[in-house]
């Protein structure tokens, strides 16, 4: 980065910064992942110079032959991977991979059921403060006392209201979704099945958890998370929605791919396809039930009674009397990145919320396991706990700081 250096001293600075930050702090943000070397390389290429709208052999534009090949390849990877009849990869990101199933397949006005974001849903699944909630009429299923979705109760609604769309995933919820019940609440009521993978589809893609792709009509996801890959979206869908769906995203919602990440997007899905992708897929629930169970010790009260996946939500207001935001702000001091969190019909706001969320993928990433997630549950109940103690706080940072050295990201990226 020698050029950058000479000629934007100020970005470069914040560029070594952040990654310093990296290097000597622990990414437990559950969405959030270290990408490969090979990866960065890709989505720092020249193809970033082409604009290509349209898809491989129909593009609208001209000199198109490589970026073709590179899609493509895309396109196929993503198909092995996850056995999915059809894959769009050009989506920008999560959100608008979204948007662009729901004009697929819906008209304005339509009704989609789909997981209440205080019950683990994510924004895009009918938070009023978005343009999909202005577009659609979205209607929020719960999980029931035990944490768990109640499929008969989810049956009710759908028989009752009648949406045209069954929406499952999540952004915080931590159980294994029963894929086969929604799918067929979804026939039986003649509606659309959606699944939104996007915290789950590297585990889904090393085979630690099973795949929605088979059960549903559409699935969505991003490409980094658990997938390793770059910030970007895909969307799967069976054949008969291929059409809709390569439409809808262009000319429909879109202009023209991000030719760089979408390369960022084929090296990754062809990590993915590799065997050491299943062995980190399979130490990332490892890690997370240690994470869980450490965290119950301490007195944690953990939210639907568990994890399954990559992660765990924690009400920590209950626990120990510290709001969500309070315990961020202690554990940001001592190098653990996590975020606030709202926990089921949470009484507090989003801002200063009741819960947190943590998640393992990225220190999995690092080569981190139990022995390592033991010591972190130490330290997070530490810092919590002594969270107005600015010099604990430096006791256990300086632990942080010596634990990643061990386990370092990039050797020689400046």
């Amino acid at each position: 980065m020698s050029i950058l250096k000479k000629q934007d001293s100020k970005i470069y600075k914040a560029i070594v910064g952040e990654l310093k930050r990296q290097q000597e702090g622990m990414e437990m943000i559950a969405s959030e992942n270290y990408v490969s070397e090979a990866v960065l390389e890709a989505i720092g290429s020249i193809l970033t110079n082409k604009y290509s709208e349209g898809y491989p052999g129909k593009r609208y534009y001209g000199g198109q032959e490589y970026i073709d090949v590179v899609e493509t390849l895309a396109i196929e990877r993503a198909k092995e991977l996850f056995g999915a009849q059809h894959a769009n990869v050009q989506p920008h990101s999560g959100a608008p991979a979204n948007m662009i199933a729901y004009n697929a397949v819906l008209k304005p006005g339509d009704k989609i059921l789909g997981m209440d974001l205080s019950h683990g849903g994510h924004l895009t699944h009918g938070h009023p403060m978005t343009l999909s909630a202005n577009i659609y009429k979205f209607i929020g299923y719960k999980t029931d006392a035990k944490g768990k979705i109640d499929y008969k109760e989810l049956e009710k609604m759908a028989i009752k209201e009648k949406p045209q769309m069954i929406l499952a995933g999540f952004s915080a919820y931590t159980r294994q979704i029963n894929y086969k019940k929604i799918a067929a609440i979804a026939k039986k009521v003649g509606a659309i099945s959606m699944f939104d993978m996007a915290h789950i589809a590297g585990l889904i893609a090393g085979k630690a958890l099973p795949s929605p792709v088979p059960h549903f009509d559409i699935v969505t996801t991003t490409t980094h998370k658990t997938l390793r890959g770059p910030r970007g979206g895909m969307i799967l869908c069976k054949e008969k929605f291929a059409k809709a769906i390569d439409k809808s995203a262009f000319p429909g919602f879109q202009g023209g791919p991000h030719d760089q990440v979408v390369a960022g997007k084929a090296v990754a899905f062809a990590e993915a396809l590799k065997p050491a992708f299943a062995k980190y897929a399979k130490q990332i629930i490892l890690n997370a039930k240690v994470l869980e169970l450490e965290l119950k010790k301490y007195g944690f009260k953990i939210m639907f009674g568990g994890t399954d996946n990559h992660m765990v939500l924690v009400d920590v207001f209950a626990s120990k009397g510290v709001s969500g935001k309070e315990a961020e702000i202690a554990l940001d001091k001592i190098g653990i990145t996590i975020n606030k969190n709202m926990i089921p019909d949470d009484p507090r706001s989003p801002m200063d919320p009741s819960g947190v969320r943590i998640g393992v993928p990225a220190i999995t990433t690092r080569g981190m396991k139990e022995k390592e997630i033991r010591k972190i549950s130490e330290w997070i109940n530490r810092a919590i706990e002594n969270h107005a103690s600015e010099e604990i706080l430096k006791e256990i940072h300086k632990e942080v700081i010596s634990m990643c050295g061990k386990f370092p990201i990039y050797k020689n990226l400046m």
